[in-house]
């Protein structure tokens, strides 16, 4: 059940992101933030990813996601707050 502090984070994350774990690492990093939601590969080879749960989690992903600790490189992130959408559980890489 979402709680009155929940969000819905969407990141485009930019950069050499795919084909280097770098939807595992995230998906690691959300679950051990209690977040749902997932990251998939886009076709112009940025990574999207979705989280929901509450908002200091979601924040903490985002810095995770702007971080140097990340597999492959990072150029830029561009994120997207909202309020939840969908009923999401556990964490996938699609």
């Amino acid at each position: 059940m979402l709680g009155e502090t929940d969000v819905r984070l969407t990141a485009w994350v930019h950069g050499h992101v795919q084909g280097v774990g770098f939807r595992w690492w995230t998906r690691s990093r959300a679950l051990e933030l209690g977040l749902a939601g997932y990251a998939s590969n886009r076709p112009d080879g940025r990574v999207q990813v979705v989280a929901q749960g509450p908002r200091d989690a979601c924040e903490r992903l985002l810095d995770l996601l702007k971080s140097a600790n990340t597999p492959g490189h990072v150029d830029k992130v561009i994120a997207d707050w909202s309020e939840p959408a969908d009923a999401l559980t556990g964490f996938t890489e699609r």
